[in-house]
């Protein structure tokens, strides 16, 4: 089967469809940031489920499906489900996913209410109504894009003239209250640009997917780097790429509808990101886990030739370290092989020997165990048979400067609490 889509490129409509979802992707991927790292996520799906009554209001009032007003009445309806929440959590005791979910639902079902309202009468502009739900973008007209540059430019605007107040009230609002940061005008900020995005988006993605675009963008990104700016340009970038997929595949398959698309893309984004990406994806955190554990392992076999050659054991064998402490087979050969490799060992007749360089390596990591038991008992009170099992972990997480500070705090001992010498 071939598919001829080069028609698309031809075609105007596609372009002013294309350039409105990725307008509207990479807004709510900027604004959802903010929601995110405030753990207020959930605020977003309230608002997207909340503007259904104020699209239906603002059709009552005008009588036609005109851009502005509808836009003003799901602002209007946004807010209002925004104090609502704000309200029942601060005057009651229900917690705030409590009020989230009430106000959602509530606003939702009086919008129903409206809209089977409307479909019932007899005004021919009902026509299209529905597709708020789920979105339809082959409805958006140039007034419509007109309408979301124009907000666009005016939620970048405050962004950036904002951006210092915001970035303190998103990480620190303690601090930011104690140098004279009016909260709750930030907040209000916050909430206006918020459901000023999902007014303009829900006409892509629909209300009930539209959560989904605020969300998932800022979530992705957030696995990539711990920079505020590039969060914001990575949900940017996240939240245009999806919603230009799903237009191109909406476009290419018949019947296909965009918002949907979207959020399937986004999801695979971020399904991606949760194995792929560098600092906290799945993959990533197994290679750390992987490399510290074999770290590990490879510190205990050296500290074990350390203790058989401190026992007076000049020729080691894989049974007497084996007999020292237990070690896997496989693995411990693989482990004799690398230190081999890096000149800690040395094996003469399936006699092995530290080096120079791995008595000095040896010596680190039992310098190390010993100073740490000796700390606990001389500063934190433990008894001298409940130290070594905390040693045996804490030994291979001492840096250089603990180090340090531990031999400048016990005054450079000679001994730990067994009275074992503490090698330098």
């Amino acid at each position: 089967m071939s598919w001829d889509f080069t028609y698309l490129f031809t075609e105007i409509l596609f372009y002013k469809v294309l350039f409105g979802v990725s307008l509207i992707g990479a807004l709510s991927g900027v604004v959802g940031t903010f929601s995110l790292l405030r753990k207020k996520s959930l605020i977003s799906d309230a608002i997207s489920h909340s503007v259904l009554p104020g699209i239906c209001v603002g059709f009552i009032y005008e009588g036609s499906k005109n851009p502005l007003v509808l836009l003003i009445g799901c602002l209007i309806a946004g807010l209002i489900s925004v104090w609502l929440i704000d309200f029942i959590v601060r005057r009651t005791k229900l917690s705030e996913d409590t009020a989230i979910a009430f106000a959602s639902t509530f606003f939702f079902a009086l919008g129903s209410v409206l809209l089977s309202y409307i479909v019932a009468g007899d005004n021919p502009e009902k026509v299209g109504l529905k597709d708020y739900l789920f979105g339809k973008a082959a409805t958006i007209s140039f007034e419509d894009i007109n309408i979301f540059m124009y907000c666009g430019v005016a939620i970048l605007v405050l962004i950036v003239a904002f951006y210092k107040q915001i970035k303190l009230v998103v990480f620190n609002v303690d601090f930011a209250a104690s140098i004279g940061i009016s909260i709750r005008l930030i907040e209000f900020m916050i909430a206006v640009i918020t459901v000023l995005t999902v007014a303009i988006g829900i006409q892509a993605v629909g209300v009930v997917l539209m959560s989904a675009l605020i969300i998932a963008p800022s979530a992705a990104a957030r696995y990539w780097t711990n920079n505020l700016v590039k969060v914001l340009l990575l949900a940017a970038l996240f939240g245009c790429l999806a919603s230009s997929l799903g237009v191109f595949t909406s476009g290419i398959f018949e019947d296909m509808p965009t918002g949907p698309w979207v959020v399937t893309y986004l999801f695979l984004f971020v399904f991606f990101t949760l194995l792929f990406a560098p600092r906290k994806g799945w993959f990533s955190v197994l290679k750390r886990k992987r490399k510290t554990k074999g770290r590990i392992e490879r510190e205990n076999v050296l500290k074990t030739f350390f203790q058989l050659e401190e026992s007076g054991v000049d020729n080691v064998r894989i049974q007497d370290l084996m007999q020292r402490r237990y070690f896997e087979s496989s693995v411990l050969g693989k482990i004799l092989n690398s230190l081999q490799k890096d000149d800690l060992l040395q094996k003469e007749n399936n006699v092995y020997h530290l080096t120079v360089e791995g008595k000095t390596e040896s010596s680190r990591i039992v310098r190390l165990h010993r100073l740490w038991e000796l700390y606990l008992t001389k500063r934190m009170n433990f008894k001298e048979d409940h130290i070594h099992g905390s040693a045996e972990s804490v030994e291979h997480l001492i840096t250089p400067e603990l180090e340090q500070e531990l031999l400048r705090d016990l005054d450079f001992p000679e001994s730990d609490p067994h009275n074992k010498n503490i090698p330098y």
